[in-house]
């Protein structure tokens, strides 16, 4: 069996630490999600701000942007229309847990295309032309950790 590759495991282990592995720098995307109530789900801080389940499929849409862009599949393949922001006013148990499986499903196939990426190609320009496959990688590791610290600061302005 072949050596992984250093800067796809680096770059797996900086995915998971987002998404849902224990890490140092505290709650990770899945975490934030994890004692998500139904009032806490749709609730928002003003008028035309998002909640926390437009978050999780907006986090949804760009893991599947990053796999595609990995990959080079077509567009128009999420299963949601739209891009980017999903409108998410009422949400009853079955529709929470299909967007939260949205979001782990899109983070399974992107991890999935990292691991199989060609770690020759980690320096390539991606099809928009303006960061590396390995930045937008990183990147969206990074959108993560951003949305999870966005979704706890919501739970708690919430409780306020």
């Amino acid at each position: 069996m072949p050596k992984p590759d250093a800067a796809i495991t680096l770059l797996l282990a900086a995915l998971d630490e987002a998404y849902d592995r224990k890490s140092w720098h505290g709650t990770n995307l899945r975490g934030s999600l994890r004692t998500l109530t139904p009032g806490d789900a749709l609730w928002r801080p003003a008028p035309a701000r998002h909640n926390i389940l437009e978050i999780v499929v907006h986090a949804a849409y760009w893991k599947y942007v990053v796999r595609r862009s990995l990959t080079g599949m077509r567009r128009g393949s999420f299963p949601l229309k739209g891009s980017n922001w999903f409108p998410r006013l009422a949400s009853g148990p079955a529709q929470r847990r299909d967007d939260l499986d949205l979001l782990a499903g899109e983070h399974r196939q992107l991890r999935a295309a990292v691991a199989a990426f060609d770690p020759g190609k980690l320096n390539d320009l991606t099809g928009r032309g303006h960061f590396t496959c390995a930045a937008l990688i990183r990147g969206i590791a990074a959108h993560d950790l951003y949305h999870a610290g966005q979704i706890q600061l919501l739970k708690r302005l919430r409780k306020t």
